[in-house]
């Protein structure tokens, strides 16, 4: 009896063993993507980013499976890496939000305290190498934490060896095989649960699960663990950390993203598509503060200029089309576009956005904002997402328009509001197979628009919007050209399906009288580019789905404008 007892104490102990060891995997592969999906955050180049954060934890892991071997008391080992990995990665994000948002303020800071003028603020130089060396933090991080994890295995294996205190045939199999299905555990869990969290709130999760693994290992072990009080109570110091982080880190990872974003964030939310951010600039008790809309980072409108980007994108595609029955637009979830196109006699307009919570906030942001910037933003979009004439489709409009076709509904104006395609799952909604079944959608003496970055800093990612637009079968494809002080030169592109093209079809078309900025003279010679811009268009390609042709020029552009890329 006492051999069967001492039997199913070994079997107990080396299920808790194999259990912690698929709990730390699945810890590991989210540690992945928080950071991953962080440094793509910050950095801005999202793929580079994602992939090069993966990249480096995976070779430091398996640097860290080699450096297990200088590690001579696998119990006492395993306990504190546990420890140490907890702190880390539970810390890791709110010291690189820290880090990067100190040093972007730093030019700032110097300037208010030395009393400097406006233009000579601290730029190049060291401020530009600190920095460039905080941006790096997301991939030291990395390093950090595969180095760490990749301890893990050899560790547990040799423990698992000592307990049965014989050498295991199957050990690397069991251990790998708890491994490669808490990852996948770990990987389920992101994307139904923490993908919507903040991500700091993740971290935390996450660590505390590294912290608990140890408390496990030192329940467990107690008599084989070297140092074992100083182990407490480094982990009771540790649990005060993690307390400290559920209850305050938020607090203060919006501190860290409103130094980020210059301005105050009012609103920050995750969600399964992207990372919604408001900030506000208060312009002082007299006159109206200024609300920016970002996503993943990246400035999608400023409400000191948006009417210019609006009314260029939406006016002359209404102006062109030869009837306003029933319009579609693709994105624009923030309710601008539609409020320009209400201006219009339309009957029905049908809006396609993959992201709820879009709606949902500029909907009813008294459900999310404070009362006076909730009512900001109902004055800027005037309700226009609660207008009987709109349908929401909560879809994703690469397969949202087959079903359309599958209908066949026809429209009589199409307006593309998406975002930069910085991403290749937007790539795909910029390529010849996307526009040719806009094209059908489209009504033979419609109109089509689409965003098309900016002419100025990503000109082959410009031009080729065109040159996909024209090769999907509309003959009429032209681009215009106007500056939104927030982003710069930008540009769109229209096109017609035949007859005459937009340019001679408003030139006689009369706009609602409300504009704020466009007007005809304007919007004419908006079609005007400087001399030689289109001279190197023939050797701009097309982009066809599955190429990520238009992706590639604007991440090399945006690479440049960074300085991330030489250009020689």
């Amino acid at each position: 009896m006492p051999t069967l007892n001492k039997q199913w104490r070994l079997w107990l102990t080396d299920a808790m063993l194999i259990f912690i060891m698929a709990v730390l995997a699945g810890c590991g592969l989210i540690y992945e993507y928080l950071l991953s999906h962080y440094a793509g955050r910050v950095l801005g180049a999202v793929e580079h980013a994602i992939y090069t954060t993966i990249g480096l934890m995976i070779v430091f892991m398996g640097i860290g499976s080699f450096a297990a071997r200088k590690i001579a008391d696998e119990f006492t080992g395993f306990a504190w890496l546990e420890v140490l990995l907890g702190i880390v990665g539970a810390t890791s994000v709110l010291f690189i939000a820290m880090l990067i948002g100190f040093t972007f303020t730093l030019p700032q800071i110097l300037s208010h305290t030395f009393a400097l003028p406006a233009d000579v603020i601290p730029s190049g130089g060291i401020m530009q190498f600190l920095y460039q060396a905080a941006r790096f933090t997301p991939y030291i991080a990395a390093a950090i934490l595969g180095f760490m994890i990749g301890i893990e295995i050899p560790l547990i294996a040799r423990v698992r060896e000592k307990v049965y205190q014989k050498h295991l045939t199957h050990n690397a199999g069991t251990i790998y095989g708890a491994d490669y299905i808490g990852a996948g555990v770990g990987a389920a869990v992101w994307i139904l649960w923490m993908m919507s969290l903040e991500i700091n709130q993740a971290a935390v999760y996450t660590g505390t699960l590294n912290l608990v693994a140890g408390v496990l290992i030192l329940v467990l072990f107690w008599s084989r663990i070297r140092w074992r009080k100083c182990l407490l109570l480094m982990q009771l110091l540790s649990l005060f950390l993690i307390v400290m982080l559920a209850l305050n880190g938020n607090r203060w990872m919006q501190t860290f993203t409103d130094m980020l974003y210059m301005d105050k964030v009012v609103y920050q939310q995750q969600t399964e598509y992207q990372q919604i951010v408001i900030s506000e600039r208060n312009l002082g008790p007299s006159r109206q503060s200024v609300l920016n809309l970002y996503l993943n980072g990246r400035l999608q409108f400023s409400s000191a200029d948006e009417k210019i980007y609006h009314e260029m994108l939406v006016h002359p595609v209404m102006a062109a089309s030869a009837r306003l029955g029933k319009v579609l637009v693709i994105g624009g979830g923030d309710g601008l576009a539609a409020r320009e196109i209400f201006k219009w006699p339309v009957q029905q307009l049908d809006m396609i956005e993959l992201d709820p919570q879009m709606i949902e906030l500029f909907k009813q942001p008294e459900k999310y904002l404070p009362p006076k910037l909730a009512q900001q933003i109902i004055d800027l979009n005037q309700h226009s997402l609660v207008s009987d004439k709109l349908n929401v489709m909560i879809a994703d409009a690469f397969n949202q328009v087959d079903l359309l076709l599958e209908e066949n509904t026809t429209y009589d104006a199409i307006i593309v509001d998406l975002p930069d395609p910085n991403h290749p799952d937007l790539n795909k909604l910029y390529t010849t197979y996307f526009y040719q079944r806009l094209a059908q959608l489209l009504s033979a003496d419609g109109a089509m628009v689409i965003q098309s970055t900016s002419p100025y800093h990503a000109k082959d990612a410009f031009i080729s919007i065109a040159k996909t637009l024209g090769h999907a079968g509309l003959q009429n494809v032209e681009q215009y050209h106007q500056n939104v002080p927030s982003f710069g030169e930008w540009g769109w592109t229209i096109a017609t399906k035949q007859g005459l093209p937009a340019s001679v079809r408003i030139i006689d078309s009369e706009y609602p009288a409300n504009l704020d900025w466009l007007t005809a003279p304007l919007l004419h010679a908006s079609f005007v580019f400087p001399k030689n811009f289109y001279q190197r268009a023939d050797q701009v390609k097309v982009n066809h789905l599955g190429s990520q042709t238009l992706f590639l020029y604007h991440d090399q552009a945006w690479r440049k404008q960074q300085g991330l890329l030489s250009v020689h």
